[in-house]
């Protein structure tokens, strides 16, 4: 008797945590203070984080972006084909925007804490795309990664000067402004798309930067190479590059970084 009630209590812990390992869906409206353009909340199905997520090569998507983001992961050129509708569920659902609010809450905590000069010398470098404007409407209909970058097709999207803002990164912006500290933007998009991306910012309720820097054509080297360099011209100007954020780890390493560097994530594509 005791052997066989051990036996079934063994069938039922069996079962149970087979069930807690099985994928689950469930439909969910996401709020409008969460969608990346407020006037539009899409119906998307809440993020499954276990195996049901999809895998790539034996690993789950979840631990796939973990491993992105870290920079464990590196010189990948597409999202796994498995893992696109995790990425999108996680760009478009409450998930990445909380993520988001991790990163600029530490930020601006970390600005709280400065003792700045007062002197006007003291920067915060900015990259743009997916760091302070979001490319996600274009990816949402590339397969958020999934599909092989098309240059022609994202240029086109970057020349109608729509991409919406980040939200959380222009609640950084303005604090910087606020304390004194002046916003620089560095970004790899190249010098013909100056005045789309100046109207794209200003669109999206940013002012008051000290500058933009675009990449000339023809540059050859690494966006590390390229970013790194323009860092170095502002501290060779006197300039103290007191915080540093991108969403790739090559908008923030190179010397010089900055006395503190911040990454949002994306999970979308990587820049080497």
């Amino acid at each position: 008797m005791a052997m066989a009630r051990t036996t079934a209590l063994l069938l039922v812990a069996a079962a149970l945590l087979a069930a807690s390992s099985s994928a689950w869906e469930v439909n969910i409206q996401m709020p409008a203070s969460a969608a990346v353009d407020d006037a539009v909340a899409p119906l998307i199905h809440a993020l499954r984080p276990l195996l049901g997520s999809g895998k790539q090569a034996g690993v789950a998507c979840d631990s796939w972006r973990l491993g992105v983001e870290a920079y464990n992961v590196r010189d990948w050129k597409t999202v796994p084909a498995n893992c696109e509708g995790y990425v999108g569920h996680y760009m478009l659902g409450n998930h990445f925007r909380r993520d988001c609010k991790v990163v600029i809450d530490q930020a601006i905590a970390y600005v709280d804490g400065l003792k700045l000069a007062g002197n006007g010398k003291d920067v915060w470098v900015f990259d743009i795309d997916e760091t302070t404007l979001s490319n996600l409407p274009y990816y949402a209909t590339h397969g958020f990664g999934a599909r092989p970058y098309n240059a022609t097709s994202f240029d086109a999207y970057v020349m109608e000067g729509s991409a919406p803002v980040l939200p959380e990164t222009k609640r950084l912006y303005y604090k910087l402004l606020k304390v004194g500290i002046k916003p620089v933007f560095i970004t790899g998009r190249t010098e013909d798309k100056r005045a789309v991306t100046v109207g794209n910012l200003r669109s999206q309720g940013f002012s008051g930067w000290m500058s933009l820097t675009l990449k000339q054509h023809g540059f050859k080297g690494s966006a590390i190479s390229y970013k790194s360099a323009e860092r170095k011209k502002l501290e060779d100007a006197g300039y103290v590059i007191v915080g540093n954020i991108g969403d790739q780890w090559s908008d923030i390493l190179g010397a010089p970084e900055g006395a503190r560097t911040f990454s949002r994530p994306d999970p979308m594509y990587y820049i080497a």
